[in-house]
C-alpha cells in the first residue's frame, strides 16, 4: 500500500508540530527528520497521483485508436525513460 498525497500532508504537519513541541533536542531531531521524509514521500505521492490522473483522462479520452503514441505509453510508466515492449 502506498500513502497518499492527503497522508503524507498530515504526518508532516503533525511531525513538525511535534517538533516545534518538544522540550528535548533529541526528540525535536527526530520529529524533524521524520518530518522531512514525510516531505519526500509526499512528493512522490503527488507525482504518482498525477500519473495516475493523466492515465484516466488518456482513456477517457481514447478515440478507438488501439495504438497509443509512444510518447504516451512512456508517460504512464514509473521509468518513463525507458519505453514498453509491444507485443
Amino acid at each position: 500500500m502506498q500513502p497518499t498525497l492527503t497522508l503524507c500532508r498530515t504526518q508532516e504537519a503533525y511531525q513538525r508540530t511535534l517538533a516545534a513541541a518538544a522540550t528535548l533536542e533529541n526528540v525535536r531531531s527526530k520529529a524533524n527528520a521524520a518530518a522531512t521524509a514525510w516531505a519526500k514521500e509526499g512528493a512522490a505521492a503527488l507525482l504518482r497521483e498525477t500519473r495516475k490522473t493523466r492515465q484516466i483522462l488518456i482513456v477517457e479520452q481514447d478515440d478507438g485508436d488501439d495504438e497509443m503514441r509512444a510518447s504516451d505509453v512512456r508517460a504512464l510508466s514509473e521509468n518513463p525513460d525507458r519505453g514498453f515492449v509491444t507485443a
